[in-house]
């Protein structure tokens, strides 16, 4: 984190002292919610926690969060977000200045208009006003999480669910009989569209099988590219014209097509799940077994079990079973006894896409390398 610094000025007068907390109620006023209680126990400040932080490009919330909060996806419960703030968060830029209101057990939002020494202390005092910006589109805003790490996860269909699966459109013929096709080759495609004109083409890969019921929820999905819409089947036809606009990985005959999905919010806003959640890993991105700060995994957990977009949940290691070697022996001279150590809490996981049954999260915090069956739960 760059230009952090820590700052406790002592006013010495009554009136500054009031100014100051005047000047930054009302510079944070878009940003909070009538509730002036601390912030719960679960979601602690640090001992160490500075009285400032300015914002500065490369930020993101979860950084900034850490510097504060024992748990940095606590920080909308310290903003005063209530659920409807945390589905149309507002946007925070370089140069503003978050500010710690000890008192109140509260983040607010400001902007340093002045320094001046003139109250007689010798100490400076930084006096602030409410600035109004347009927030719109947020170009500028400092993101969430790391917005490069899972960009290629938040429009290219990496799973799909068993009932897309079953209803896509194909790809049926290329011209002249070729194999693969590339860019700005046509592509026949049969199947009922819906949707715009613009499709992405996949190749369903491996099954993922919920580690509990052993049941496949859905595939991994291996993106080939897009294709737009030339013609649509004619009547005595039901074969549609595709252009492929571009081409990740050569495609042909079998492969699939889905609607080019909307892009999702990007600014996720972390909170707890709405309901008890319970999940496992189902799988590692890249296909590797362990992973660790900053990689992707799938969990058999989706929309339909109270996720969305900005859910957290904690990582755990399943607790071993081990023989008890202490325990009295048997006698037949042997120790039989067996016992289950606790799970262990390993990271966090921050939901950034969510289908039916399965989400994408990127891993955060983590202090030992996630496996593929791990735990992952609504935070204690």
């Amino acid at each position: 984190m760059k230009n952090f610094s820590t700052v406790g000025p002592r006013l010495a007068r009554t009136r500054a002292r009031t100014a100051l907390a005047a000047a930054l109620a009302l510079a944070s006023i878009t940003l909070l919610a009538p509730s002036a209680h601390a912030a719960p126990a679960a979601c602690s400040f640090r001992a160490d926690a500075p009285d400032q932080h300015k914002v500065v490009k490369g930020d993101t919330l979860w950084d900034i969060a850490g510097r504060f909060l024992d748990q940095p996806w606590c920080w909308p419960t310290v903003w005063g977000m209530n659920r409807e703030e945390i589905a149309n968060p507002h946007w925070i830029y370089p140069g503003q200045i978050i500010w710690f209101d000890r008192t109140a057990g509260r983040l607010r939002l400001g902007q340093p208009l002045a320094v001046s020494t003139d109250d007689g202390s010798g100490l400076p005092s930084q006096r602030l006003q409410p600035q109004a910006r347009v927030l719109g589109v947020g170009q500028d805003a400092i993101s969430s999480i790391p917005a490069h790490v899972i960009e290629p996860f938040l429009t290219q269909p990496l799973i799909i669910e068993n009932d897309e699966l079953a209803g896509a459109p194909r790809i049926v013929a290329t011209p002249d009989n070729h194999v693969f096709i590339g860019k700005d080759d046509k592509a026949y495609v049969r199947g009922a569209l819906s949707g715009g004109p613009t499709f992405q083409a996949f190749r369903p890969g491996k099954p993922l099988k919920d580690p509990q019921t052993g049941q496949v929820i859905a595939y991994e999905a291996f993106y080939l590219g897009t294709l737009s819409l030339q013609a649509e089947a004619q009547p005595g036809s039901d074969v549609h014209t595709f252009v492929v606009q571009n081409a990740k990985e050569e495609m042909g005959k079998g492969d699939q097509l889905r609607p080019l999905p909307p892009m999702p919010m990007q600014n996720f806003v972390p909170h707890a799940p709405a309901q008890p959640v319970a999940a496992r890993v189902l799988a590692i991105y890249g296909g590797v077994s362990h992973a660790g700060q900053n990689q992707v995994v799938s969990i058999n957990r989706g929309q339909l079990d109270g996720l969305d977009i900005g859910a957290v949940l904690q990582l755990y290691h399943t607790g071993k079973t081990v023989n008890d070697e202490t325990a009295p022996k048997s006698w037949l001279g042997l120790r039989t006894q067996q016992v289950k150590l606790p799970d262990e809490k390993v990271g966090n996981l921050f939901i950034f896409r969510v289908f039916k049954h399965v989400s994408y999260g990127l891993i955060m915090q983590v202090s030992a390398p996630v496996e593929v069956g791990d735990y992952a739960k609504s935070p204690e």
